[in-house]
């Protein structure tokens, strides 16, 4: 997720379109990109309101990368020159040395198209970026950095089940993930209306499945949840009233509302979820869509803690392996973004 071209007052007054990752080197086990996989060597630039970010973070807690691969935590409010390290002191991140993230997209190429986007992966000892394919990152964590993973790390993307996890992540991508911004960011009526109802139509399908499994592909966790959690944790908050995906929400949604409680309450997802960096995002960067930039006090947070009854169905969230530690100190998400 990146800002766009002309500012955040554009948002919502242009045709949404999202770009594509320029920088698509990847990270692999034998370093066929040039970029061997290799402890401490990588940094992972997140935003915690980015749900294409928290992807990333959330496989880095499932896998325990944390050691290997450290991870910097951008201001969620975002100025003129993009995501910015104002949370840490002096305003630089501490591992690489910059205000920008910006600086690490100049240091590989100038004049990029896309803009900058997060996730990236930084190299460490270059400052140069490695790749913003949010598609393609946390494949490649799940498979390409194994030997790094924690003991008793979760398969999330399990060799024979790949096929139906690309085909349901294929339609959550295009009507869910990306079909809730192309419903915010619409400039017509029309064009709302067909993205909006793209996304309940997906919805409704997405309850029959999940009314009689607990999880989206085989009884354990993967990669397809993964994707469709940190677009449904953020419905109700930003989506619902900020995008105007608002037929019905989450909450009244018994299967997905349940669904997504589940999801929430295992480690390493719901404990890398900050919901003020989320509303301060959404409600303060597009200004196109929200001039008065501020914030809404809702929805109450504290039904996310509430018995969801999934185990019923059955499933392994973990399958033969085990949930992750908590998270380390540093990385804990503060009180007020908690519910």
């Amino acid at each position: 997720m990146g800002s766009a071209d002309d500012g955040n007052s554009s948002y919502g007054r242009k045709a949404f379109k999202r770009s594509k990752s320029h920088f698509a080197d990847r990270v692999t086990a034998d370093g066929r990109d040039g970029w061997p996989v290799e402890a401490g060597r990588y940094r992972l630039v997140v935003s915690r309101a980015c749900p294409w970010a928290s992807r990333a973070v959330i496989s880095r807690r499932l896998l325990g990368l944390e050691d290997a691969l450290s991870m910097a935590i951008a201001d969620p409010i975002q100025d003129d020159r993009s995501w910015r390290f104002t949370l840490d002191p002096d305003d630089r991140d501490p591992v690489l040395g910059i205000r920008y993230l910006s600086e690490a997209y100049d240091r590989r190429e100038s004049d990029y198209p896309g803009g900058v986007s997060v996730p990236a992966l930084v190299d460490v000892p270059s400052g140069k970026l490695v790749t913003n394919d949010y598609q393609q990152l946390t494949l490649d964590l799940a498979t390409e950095w194994t030997a790094l993973h924690r003991d008793g790390a979760p398969d999330l993307y399990p060799r024979a089940l790949r096929d139906e996890i690309d085909t349901v992540m294929a339609e959550v991508y295009e009507d869910v993930n990306n079909g809730v911004y192309r419903a915010g960011f619409a400039t017509g009526q029309e064009e709302y209306e067909e993205a909006c109802a793209g996304v309940f139509r997906r919805l409704d399908l997405l309850t029959s499945r999940l009314a009689r499994q607990r999880y989206l592909v085989g009884d354990t966790l993967t990669e397809a949840d993964i994707r469709l959690f940190t677009t449904l944790v953020r419905f109700d908050a930003v989506y619902h009233g900020h995008f105007k995906c608002n037929r019905w929400k989450l909450a009244e949604n018994e299967v997905l509302w349940a669904y997504v409680r589940d999801l929430y309450q295992t480690p390493g997802f719901g404990d890398t979820v900050d919901f003020d960096h989320v509303k301060r995002h959404y409600h303060q960067v597009h200004t196109g869509i929200n001039p008065t930039g501020i914030v809404p006090l809702g929805p109450d947070l504290a039904g996310w803690l509430t018995p969801h009854h999934r185990e019923e169905l059955g499933g392994r969230p973990f399958g033969d392996g085990t949930p992750p530690g908590p998270p380390p100190p540093q990385e804990r998400v503060p009180a007020q973004g908690r519910p």
